[in-house]
């Protein structure tokens, strides 16, 4: 039995496509019958004709990633495609670093534990990467007993 007219009538009833109509194979008789846009309307209040729920793709696993990624996860030599400096340029890594050694210099030249002129010296040392991190920056004020060395807490 062809229904395709009842098909395309109900879709655009509907206001979806003729693929996610679905006729109740049961009533068939009654569909044949049913010519006119009013006789359609019926049947779709009669539950004979209904529509079919989307099918999409489903968001959980993209969710689940972006999270992963969110908390630093899946960034393992597996998942590396470029090399170091493509992913981090060295230039950027160079900002980063004098610039978390010149805060650190700030703040021991703010709280007043190191002179202006120390913190002066130790500021064109750090411009001229004479330290490799904070942690070898202030290891070598501390040695150099600039500052003094603070107690570690135990726990």
């Amino acid at each position: 039995m062809n229904l395709t007219p009842q098909k395309k009538i109900a879709a655009r009833i509907l206001g979806i496509g003729v693929n996610r109509v679905w006729i109740d194979p049961d009533n068939e008789e009654d569909l044949s019958l049913a010519l006119t846009r009013d006789d359609i309307r019926k049947l779709i209040s009669d539950n004979i004709i209904r529509k079919k729920s989307i099918i999409g793709v489903s968001r959980g696993r993209a969710r689940i990633l972006r999270n992963q990624k969110r908390r630093g996860q899946r960034r393992g030599h597996g998942s590396r495609k470029g090399k170091t400096g493509a992913r981090q340029p060295s230039k950027e890594a160079w900002i980063n670093k004098v610039r978390s050694q010149r805060r650190y210099l700030r703040g021991l030249r703010d709280n007043q534990l190191i002179l202006p002129a120390q913190y002066r010296k130790l500021y064109s040392k750090v411009k001229g990467n004479s330290y490799r991190s904070v942690t070898h920056l202030k290891n070598t004020v501390e040695d150099s007993g600039i500052v003094k060395k603070r107690k570690v807490k135990r726990r």
